[in-house]
């Protein structure tokens, strides 16, 4: 997400889905070709522990595999010549049998399987954010605004249930996508014919290695898994960035009903208190969006290997990882603390919030009057919360 990176992603999640990190991704997926390789029989077992020695990332140059990959296509080819230099007389056993697809994509479920992770915790530290200000705030009566016009009346607990909601849908759908991202070996043509009669075993041992699912047959240019993972990271992106448009639009000096704890300040205008936080989480959903799309996009890939669809593939998805864990890094902050205006909230009712409630013959004198079912969906969005 350059350029200035650090503004939109946390420390963490950046390292997350680096060159280093893809590296380490990739070496891990080579060692684990090599373990699985040992436990069928198909490679020496100190074989695959000098070649095991050999996938520690300080070892290699990241920048340099990427400028002597772009002759093959990918990192994969260097690495592998790289690492062969390392083990000696063990040379002939490293990478034995598989294509540069099948280590890259296996390093990319496991990278993304990581940023998942990271997501995951920022995802729940939102949602239990949400679950306090819905249940704090239940009973503070507020305008509902629907095309921007006040509507009727509603709470500030009931719009946070409603994010709680969102945000808890989205990381229970994204932690069940992570949990069934595959590993891939497939060979040169998706038959695993250099592993001979031993290559089912091979895969479910090599999917066991790295903690990845065991895929029916290889997907090279059936790119469902990483469509999933994109939509899947599109919903988290689309959930928080509902939570902090809201924040933008009621912390606006016309409406004032909320403000950051921490408001962003500007350069020239010292009286601003801008909400800086919730401002960057919509900056970082707009990325997600763009790079879950071109996910979707490249999906559609030619024959058994892809010319393009998949090389593009790479820097969307860290992108979108990194954009999703920004975007909850944000959201999270923008409502620790968020300063909750009930009595702006109740005089910026206008008193046309109560004119459905007097067209239909109700007895609705006061905004609280006219709340319906408010409290129950309180109750419901926190129960789903808890489960």
């Amino acid at each position: 997400m350059t350029p200035f990176e650090a503004i939109f992603v946390p420390g963490e999640a950046a390292a997350a889905v680096s060159d280093r990190a893809w590296l380490e991704a990739l070496l891990d997926a080579e060692h684990a070709l090599a373990n699985a390789s040992a436990r069928a029989g198909l490679i020496p077992a100190d074989a695959a522990a000098m070649i095991g020695a050999a996938c520690v990332a300080d070892l290699y140059d990241a920048n340099a595999l990427a400028a002597e990959g772009r002759t093959a296509g990918n990192p994969v080819e260097p690495l592998v010549r790289a690492m062969r230099g390392q083990v000696g007389e063990h040379a002939e056993y490293v990478h034995r049998g598989a294509t540069s697809q099948d280590i890259l994509d296996s390093a990319a479920m496991l990278l993304a399987q990581r940023g998942c992770g990271l997501i995951d915790q920022e995802l729940e530290a939102v949602a239990g954010r949400c679950a306090e200000l819905a249940d704090e705030h239940r009973d503070t009566v507020m305008a509902a605004r629907t095309l921007l016009q006040q509507a009727v009346p509603t709470t500030f607990g009931l719009k946070a249930a409603g994010w709680l909601v969102a945000v808890v849908e989205a990381r229970r759908g994204l932690g069940d996508v992570a949990a069934r991202l595959p590993a891939q070996l497939g060979g040169a043509g998706g038959t695993l014919a250099s592993f001979a009669d031993r290559g089912i075993e091979l895969l479910g041992l090599y999917a066991e290695e790295l903690g990845l699912r065991e895929p029916v047959v290889a997907w090279h240019t059936l790119r469902i898994p990483v469509v999933e993972l994109g939509g899947a990271l599109a919903a988290a992106a689309a959930a928080l960035g509902k939570a902090a448009t809201d924040v933008v639009l009621l912390a606006q000096t016309e409406v004032a009903e909320v403000a950051e704890s921490a408001p962003g300040p500007s350069s020239t205008m010292p009286h601003k208190r801008n909400p800086i936080a919730a401002t960057l989480a919509g900056a970082c959903v707009l990325h997600v969006e763009a790079n879950a799309g071109l996910l979707v996009r490249a999906a559609r890939q030619e024959h058994e290997r892809g010319a393009g669809g998949w090389h593009a593939e790479w820097a969307a998805l860290s992108t979108a990882l990194a954009a999703t864990a920004g975007a909850a890094a944000a959201v999270r902050r923008s409502l620790t603390g968020l300063s909750v205006d009930r009595d702006r909230m109740r005089a910026n009712l206008s008193p046309d919030t109560l004119s459905e409630a007097k067209r239909l013959g109700l007895a609705a004198e006061r905004p609280e009057d006219y709340l319906g079912s408010t409290g129950a969906l309180i109750d419901r969005a926190l129960a789903l919360h808890r489960r």
